[in-house]
């Protein structure tokens, strides 16, 4: 039944090599199970309902993905779009969150609108190749800062912006050990490296008592107080119209870039699996829909895939996998909580590592090929977004390309692209 449904013996693998691999991108992006309910619940929404709706739609859209598209690319409520939910149109512009996920709601099917008709993968085939490489290495230079973040590594500094944090602490410490096994296991070809650094911290944790293990089993709370709660009507008045456009362009250009990004690990782009590819996009558009209505906000695939796919994951089995432990986390989250940020930032940071190897595939001597690319790849991590790194690297690619006398090598696509992304920066400037 699992070659019928996933073909593990043409893509190399096993079923065991997928299982691993889904329980290493579910450990590297569990944490969004406790994030998202305090981030959401910052707009007043109730945690309880949010923490249901968040395994929830986990599950299906990983289910989706894994099923229709056999792509090893998890699905969850998108970190950046949750946090422009409640502290930009709830507290910020002072929305109601039953208004927002209206919006949310009116994105989705914008999004998956352009999927259907095909102008979504218009707009895939029509990025040059020097961004497509730049959007693998930008994920992975946004990868190692979320990883060095969460680990505590890298902190915060009022005249850098940004420092070294205090390595003589558990956390920072274990996370600088835990990368440290990983890559030498990974250099003497260990199987699961990632994932036996990943137990190994959270087990060191325990022992020398930085960790608390909270339990096993507990009963889900209500969804009720999230679901259907959404108001569409609300979001169709004309005040929240740019926050439906801004929502829509970050799912459009954070879930495709994510997508090109891990699928390309996997050696699985449009060029080589069409079908699969856009089956993949009609999953995570869907996805949204079900965000909506079980009450979070938008739901995208997830950079964290990547490291699934570096444990070898290739199939939709390792997707499935992904979907079944955030069911199981309905009834044991109090042990899903209990692996640290600080034992899965290693395993982030070795894919980030990994990923910037991509880099080589550039031609060096073509700077109007180059330039937009490093732009993409370093503004993606330094502005804490793909949507931006992407948009600034479209404008280069486009302006480059013109005052240097090779307009015609820009695709009508592209041009329109840059032009959305310019007047966006500008509008967006301009409101202040």
């Amino acid at each position: 039944m699992l070659e019928r449904l996933f073909a593990l013996r043409s893509h190399a693998t096993t079923p065991r090599t997928e299982i691993l691999a889904g329980l290493t991108t579910f450990l590297t992006m569990a944490y969004i199970i406790f994030l998202n309910p305090s981030i959401l619940g910052d707009a007043g929404m109730p945690k309880g309902a949010v923490f249901v709706a968040t395994c929830l739609v986990a599950c299906l859209g990983s289910t989706i993905m894994g099923l229709y598209a056999n792509y090893p690319i998890a699905l969850a409520p998108g970190m950046g779009l949750n946090a422009y939910f409640a502290y930009t149109v709830v507290l910020g512009m002072h929305y109601r969150w039953e208004t927002a996920l209206g919006a949310v709601f009116i994105s989705g099917a914008s999004f998956l609108a352009i999927t259907l008709l095909g102008l979504r993968r218009l707009i895939v085939d029509g990025i040059p190749r020097s961004l497509r490489v730049a959007l693998t290495v930008g994920i992975g230079l946004f990868l190692a800062v979320i990883s060095l973040k969460s680990a505590g590594i890298v902190v915060a500094d009022p005249a850098t912006l940004v420092t070294l944090g205090d390595l003589r602490k558990p956390g920072p410490l274990m996370a600088v050990l835990g990368f440290v096994l990983i890559a030498a296991m990974s250099a003497r070809k260990v199987g699961g490296a990632l994932l036996v650094g990943i137990l190994g911290i959270t087990v060191l944790s325990f022992a020398v008592g930085t960790n608390h293990f909270a339990g096993i089993f507990a009963l889900p709370p209500s969804l009720t107080p999230t679901l259907f709660k959404l108001d569409i009507r609300a979001a169709l008045s004309g005040g929240i119209l740019n926050v439906v456009l801004v929502f829509f362009l970050v799912e459009l250009f954070d879930a495709t870039g994510t997508l090109m990004g891990v699928a390309g690990r996997a050696g699985l782009l449009p060029a080589r699996e069409p079908t699969r590819f856009n089956r993949a996009l009609m999953a995570d558009s869907s996805a949204i829909f079900a965000g909506a209505l079980l009450g979070t906000s938008s739901t995208t695939a997830y950079l964290e895939s990547a490291a699934g796919v570096e444990a070898g994951g290739r199939t939709g089995l390792t997707a499935i996998t992904v979907a079944v432990l955030f069911l199981a986390c309905l009834f044991i989250a109090p042990l899903a909580g209990s692996v640290p940020a600080y034992a899965t930032a290693p395993a982030l940071f070795y894919v980030a590592c990994l990923m910037l190897r991509e880099m080589t595939a550039l031609d060096w001597d073509d700077i109007t090929e180059i330039i937009p690319a490093c732009v993409t790849a370093l503004l993606t991590p330094l502005t804490f977004s793909i949507a931006n790194g992407i948009g600034c690297g479209f404008i280069a690619f486009a302006a480059i390309k013109l005052l240097s006398g090779r307009a015609r090598e820009v695709a009508a696509v592209t041009w329109l692209i840059a032009a959305v992304f310019a007047f966006k920066f500008a509008y967006a400037n301009g409101a202040g």
